[in-house]
């Protein structure tokens, strides 16, 4: 049994100070060195505070704010420790239900809008998390976040149009906008 038991051990011992220490400091600290500023979790910073990650969306709902796709996070919205889609299929009378109701949400906020809702604002991410919208969803709300703050519609479109990323590499994903930094861009522009 003690030539059986010992060996055991020893590998156990090695192999959780690999995997469970020697790794885990490895990868750190390579991420810290190639990339900085996304192993310190992206934070924005203002005035020396931290007011967001322009890697996990936030939850904005004045009018005078762009607003992000849904969370599907519980028990709040863009809560990081409870990352995960809803879970909810196409044939869901949930998801259907919750779709109309952030329809109507947009269109009571905006009556006069009577554009197509774009999908990304009434559907969540897979991880509940996403901090940007398309473009498409940063144009439908232009009218309504420059009534808000009582500036001319161009300038807005402006600013969208300034801050929409373009696809990695020039064809990895579609254009997007992050709404965090949108955002911050309108509160600075006053």
């Amino acid at each position: 049994m003690k030539n059986i038991l010992r060996p055991a051990l020893i590998v156990f011992v090695a192999l959780s100070a690999l995997t469970g220490l020697l790794y885990p400091l490895a990868v750190t600290g390579a991420a810290q060195a190639v990339f900085p500023h996304e192993a310190a979790g992206s934070l924005v910073q203002r005035n020396g505070q931290a007011v967001g990650s322009s890697s996990i969306g936030q939850n904005f709902t004045e009018p005078a704010h762009f607003w992000g796709r849904p969370s599907a996070t519980a028990p709040m919205p863009y809560n990081a420790v409870a990352s995960g889609g809803s879970n909810q299929g196409p044939l869901n009378p949930a998801l259907n239900d919750a779709v109309k109701a952030r329809v109507e949400a947009l269109r009571a906020a905006d009556p006069g809008n009577l554009a197509p809702v774009p999908v990304d604002l009434v559907t969540a991410s897979a991880s509940g998390l996403d901090p940007h919208i398309s473009v498409a969803a940063a144009q439908y709300q232009a009218a309504r976040v420059a009534r808000a703050r009582n500036v001319p519609v161009a300038s807005v479109n402006a600013l969208v149009d300034k801050l929409t990323e373009k696809p990695i590499l020039g064809l990895l994903g579609e254009p997007r906008v992050n709404v965090l930094a949108l955002n911050l861009a309108l509160n600075d522009a006053r």
